[in-house]
């Protein structure tokens, strides 16, 4: 007798249980997003971000663009969502790693003075191009230490989801993969700047929206959330060259912060 095909709900509850470290994230990208862009833009981005990552990912593992030829291993289709041959999980984190490292170009890059008349944040610098490529440099520094972790995940509990025909250069990945997610990264950036500077038709799809400055950083502390628990994992399963590779690679974006927040006469715009 044939096994019966796992329920939605039953998908979706695996989904959770599998990955629960994944929509912890997202979580907190729907709260910080929601006081930084206000409901309407986030939930926006939400559907606008997972299509075009799905997107992307579905077409790579069919024709090689973006990132490169590589496969999903559905060792797990009975216990969590998949959608045509693509994890729900995978596209899904690619909304959370955008938003968290345009958050940190603006922490970096686009101060939130207050205007004098209204007392609302005025945003300075906020769609430029600076703007956009550093976002979308951060987003792919987040991915030169997530990728290889996730290719190793059958030594934590990821398990073993994806892998390449043929071993890439940078322990394991292939070049082109980076090369497609700044391409996709270019574009979900570029379409998070349009959403942030979005005049909502409705007073309601703003809801939850803070007026305080420092809200629109807050986004920088989920990207060092996330790289902290990449960077952890990576040491734990004994990746050390690994991990002092992926701590080397934010100096420069260290040393920038430091510059941006302790020199009084530094200005990025």
């Amino acid at each position: 007798m044939s096994e019966s095909t796992p329920s939605f709900v039953s998908l979706l509850w695996g989904t959770l249980f599998l990955r629960p470290y994944v929509f912890i994230f997202l979580a907190a990208y729907l709260c910080l997003a929601t006081r930084h862009l206000g409901l309407g833009p986030t939930l926006l981005y939400l559907l606008l971000g997972y299509g075009i990552a799905w997107t992307s990912e579905f077409c790579s593992i069919h024709t090689g663009i973006p990132y490169g030829l590589y496969m999903y291993i559905p060792a797990t289709h009975s216990q969590e969502l998949w959608v045509l041959g693509v994890p729900l999980m995978d596209s899904l984190s690619y909304v959370f790693l955008s938003y968290a490292s345009y958050s940190l170009a603006l922490f970096l890059l686009a101060p939130l003075p207050r205007s004098p008349v209204s007392g609302h944040p005025v945003n300075t610098g906020r769609y430029n191009l600076a703007t956009l490529l550093l976002a979308v440099v951060l987003f792919v520094t987040l991915d030169i230490i997530i990728d290889p972790l996730a290719l190793r995940g059958y030594r934590w509990f990821l398990g073993q989801i994806y892998g390449y025909p043929e071993a890439g250069i940078y322990f394991g990945i292939p070049l082109s993969n980076f090369v497609g997610w700044f391409v996709v990264g270019l574009v979900m950036v570029a379409v998070l700047q349009r959403l942030s500077h979005w005049s909502v038709p409705f007073p309601w799809l703003s809801w939850g929206q803070s007026r305080s400055t420092n809200d629109g950083y807050l986004g920088a502390g989920l990207y060092l959330g996330i790289l902290l628990f990449n960077l952890i994992l990576t040491f734990y399963i004994g990746e050390t060259l690994l991990g002092l590779v992926g701590l080397f690679i934010y100096l420069p974006f260290s040393t920038l912060a430091i510059l941006v927040r302790c020199h009084p006469g530094f200005k990025a715009n």
